[in-house]
């Protein structure tokens, strides 16, 4: 079982707020967009909005999901889900863990 890459410290990550771990870290096609939630949770899903190419970790994030920056679609953190037009394909999540206030992604791993 793999033990995950260590990507970030949670303070790195505000709340309502996301940042870029770069594909080069994570050996996927995407980068993928470190999300922290308003309520604290941390997650994560394919940096790239599936509607056109804006950066979903510069979107806002509250309420369990992340606006995209660019047309307001919105997407779940749990599970990529897309929540609203103009998206219609969801985003790609992937398994983070916090362990001791650091962060550890799971890339390809389902939440």
């Amino acid at each position: 079982m793999s033990t995950g890459i260590r990507v970030a410290a949670l303070d790195d990550v505000p709340e309502g707020e996301g940042i870029v771990i770069d594909k080069s870290v994570t050996g996927t096609e995407d980068h993928i967009a470190l999300l922290r939630d308003t309520d604290g949770g941390v997650w994560a899903l394919d940096d790239t909005c599936t509607h056109e190419d804006a950066s979903l970790a510069d979107g806002w994030v509250e309420d369990g999901c992340v606006e995209c920056p660019l047309h307001s679609a919105k997407f779940c953190l749990k599970d990529g889900a897309a929540q609203s037009l103009p998206a219609t394909r969801d985003a790609r999540p992937h398994r983070v863990e916090v362990r001791d206030g650091e962060i550890y992604l799971f890339p390809g791993e389902a939440p």
